[in-house]
Parts: C-alpha cells; structure tokens; sequence
C-alpha cells in the first residue's frame, strides 16, 4: 500500500511503500519448497534433502527476490494508481525501523516526466533551405564522373595540379634514412591532398629527370609515431609525368556507367535525379535543424536528470565506440569527464520530450503510405529496389527506424506551418560545402 506521496522537486517525487511481512513469507515458504523438490547436496538423493539445509543454502536468495518482486510490483501499481509517468529508475531505500513487525517500510524516490507547455509557434522563425539544381550542376558532375575514369599519358612538362607523377624519394632524419621513408616507382596525382603540402610543392613544377631536396615538418598528430612532430630532409627525383585524358562522352562512357542503352541524356538524367536527392536530403536536414532550434526556444519545461544522465551514458559509449573503430586503444580506460556530453545530452531528451507532445497533440504519427513511399524513395537508388523494400519490410525494427525519421519529418512540417518561415537560398556549392 502507499501511504503518502509527497513532491522533493518539480519533478522528483517519493512514495513511502509498506509490505506484508507474512506475505513476503509465505512466498519465500512457497519458492522453497518447489526447489526442495529437486535441490541436490552430497550426501542425499535429489528432493530428499533436509528444508533445514535447503534454507541455509537458497533463504538468503530467495527471501531477496521475493523481496525485490514484491517492491517492483507494489511500486508499479502505486504508480498505475497515481496516475504517475516515472522517469527513469526509481531510487529505492529501507525507512528507519518503527518496531512494527508485520511490516517492511520503504521509500521510493523517482521523477516523473514533464509537463510540456508551448508558447506562440508564431512568434518564432525557421529557416527553410532552398537550392536549385541547374544544368551547370549536372555537367559539373558529368565531368567529376570523366576525371574519375581518366587515363594519363606521358608528358614532357613540368608537373601541374592533376598530373600523375611517378618518382623515387629519400627521406633522412639527422642525416639517417628512416622506415617508411624511402620507395622507388612511386605516383601519386597532384592537387588531390594525397600527400603533405610540402611534398606536393617540391614536386610541382619539376619536369621528368629532375631532383630537388627540401625540408618536409611531420604534424605532430602524424600516423607514424616515429616521425611525428619531427622534420625530414628529403631527395626526390622525377622519373615520369603524366597528364590526364578525359573518355569522351560517348555512348560506350554512358554503358559503363549502367546505362544499359548508352543514351548520354539518360545519363544525364541519372545525375540530376541523383543530385536531386542529395540536394533535398541535406536541405531538410538544415530545415530539420532549425525547427528545432524553434522548438526548443517555444517549449518551457524541466527536463528530469534521471534522462540527461542516461542520454549521457549513452553519448560516451557511443564516443568509445567511434574511438575504437578509428583504432584507438584501451578506449574503456579513457575517462571522459561527465560535463563533455551534458549539454548535448540535455537538448537530444529535451527534444525528444517536445516531439513526442507535438506527435501525440496532432497526430502526427508515420502512416503506413508513409513509409511505403519513403522506402520506395530509398529504393530507388539501389540496383534491385525490390530485394531492398523486401530487406526493410521483412524486419520490425527496421521498420521503426524509419518510422522515426517520418515522424520527425511530420513534426517539421507541421511546425513549419505554424511559425515564420524565412528562405534561406544557397548555391548548390555552399550546400555541398565547396565553398
């Protein structure tokens, strides 16, 4: 039974929980006497061994799951009956001892989910991404797609940006050659990043034949240790350049690139339905971020800790985890102080909490037709689209992921309607980060 229920915080409360001590016996009585029945101890036969015996071995056990049964259970139905929405595991502990012998008093100290309660939507404003796709795009990938299928041919030049440059180098440290520092044959293509600046920059503008030596300063985050931070004298010598040739854009470059009936404008449309794509997924992944900037600043509500600190679990593990796959080691060792995740962690349940109030007061669930469509959309860009709407529909969770993202997206469009919304046009290279 409850006894009372009183209010710690705005969002903590305690109820101070009584159990019937003969209960709680009668139960453990009960739970020993099944396991008696095939309890095994040296000496005896199998469900012949003394209660006695079986209650030194399994009492202290048995008396505590009964225990924590009955607690689990007595709180839950408090909480049905108190019409509470608990947050969180509840804390619970043993009252002092009032010489009452029939029964157990306990406390159960827990909060309870928030009130959300919104302000005027038409007070706040968002800001809606907007980026056109323009033929210009569309040839400007063309080419992409080209320089990435190029061949290169010898040139008798000096080396420039997107030339292939084949050389041997080595490279000393206080006048000893170090692990990893020499090769023979080696190419690389200029202008792409794949070597350090300095590197690059010795080798530009020198023609087949040619040498230089130079200095090259090894960051400090370098991935050989030996040689991080540290700084080298290098010798390279050009032994070939090549310049690079673009396929035309023919009927056979279209077939390479899955159009099965080599049509370039067919290719073309590919590229504008895949750019499409790109463009209106991180368009509404922009809007997306500034609705709910909105939101968070129309919505006035506590947030229980109890949620802030598991969110917060969660973040560092999922840190750990990035750790690890990027080949840290003992990433479990690493501590990470608990404020490193705080206020991220507060605004993900803060939002969490808003969206959830927004899908439940308008009814703003994913629909069936909602999700048909929006895995036929994924589908699309696969090469079997039915073997890929099969792969969602045939696994429930996979389904509820994308449930997640339509419900996020209904709640977008409806704030959308509610509040200001101004334009926010970028060109397609601000969008693609280019610029």
């Amino acid at each position: 039974m409850t006894e009372n229920t009183s209010t710690v915080s705005p969002l903590e409360k305690t109820l101070s929980l009584k159990l019937s001590v003969d209960k709680i016996n009668a139960e453990v009585d009960k739970r020993l006497k099944k396991v008696a029945k095939t309890a095994k101890m040296p000496g005896f036969r199998p469900g012949k061994v003394p209660m006695k015996m079986v209650l030194q071995s399994y009492g202290p056990q048995i008396h505590s799951e009964v225990l924590n049964d009955e607690l689990g259970r007595t709180f839950s139905e408090e909480v049905q009956k108190n019409d509470l929405r608990v947050a969180g595991t509840p804390r619970i502990e043993a009252s002092k001892d009032d010489g009452n012998e029939s029964e157990l008093e306990f406390s159960a100290t827990f909060e309870v989910f928030p009130e959300v309660k919104f302000g005027d939507f038409s007070t706040i404003e968002v800001e809606k991404t907007v980026v056109e796709v323009s033929d210009a795009e569309v040839e400007k990938t063309v080419d992409i797609l080209r320089k990435q299928r190029a061949t290169f041919a010898d040139v008798d030049r000096a080396a420039a940006d997107e030339d292939k440059v084949t050389l041997d180098f080595v490279g000393k440290i206080d006048g000893v050659a170090f692990d990893g520092g020499t090769a023979s044959d080696f190419s690389f293509v200029l202008g792409k990043g794949q070597m350090l600046p300095e590197f690059e920059a010795a080798a530009r503008g020198l023609k087949a034949g040619e040498s230089k030596t130079f200095d090259l300063s090894f960051p400090e985050d370098y991935h050989g240790k030996d040689v991080a931070g540290k700084t080298a004298q290098f010798e390279i010598t050009i032994k070939k350049v090549e310049e690079p040739k673009l396929p035309e854009l023919t009927e056979e470059f279209a077939k390479s690139m899955g159009i099965e009936d080599g049509s370039v404008d067919k290719l073309r449309e590919d590229v504008r339905t895949n750019l499409i794509r790109e463009v209106s997924s991180r368009t509404k992944a922009q809007t997306k971020e500034s609705v709910m900037n909105g939101l968070v600043k129309v919505a006035e509500f506590d947030v229980p800790k109890a949620l802030i600190e598991s969110e917060t679990t969660e973040l560092a593990a999922r840190a750990r985890q990035d750790l690890k796959a990027r080949g840290m080691q003992n990433v479990e060792e690493i501590k990470l102080p608990d404020d490193l995740f705080a206020a991220q962690a507060e605004r993900r349940v803060r939002l969490g909490l808003i969206v959830s109030e927004l899908v439940k007061l308008h009814s703003l669930q994913a629909k069936p037709e909602q999700v048909r469509a929006f895995i036929e959309e994924q589908a699309q860009s696969y090469e079997n689209p039915a073997e890929v709407m099969q792969w969602y529909f045939q696994d429930r969770a996979r389904l509820a992921d994308v449930e997640a993202v339509i419900l996020e997206d209904n709640v977008v469009e409806w704030t959308l309607g509610q509040t200001k919304v101004v334009e926010k046009k970028l060109s397609f290279d601000e969008l693609m980060g280019n610029k």
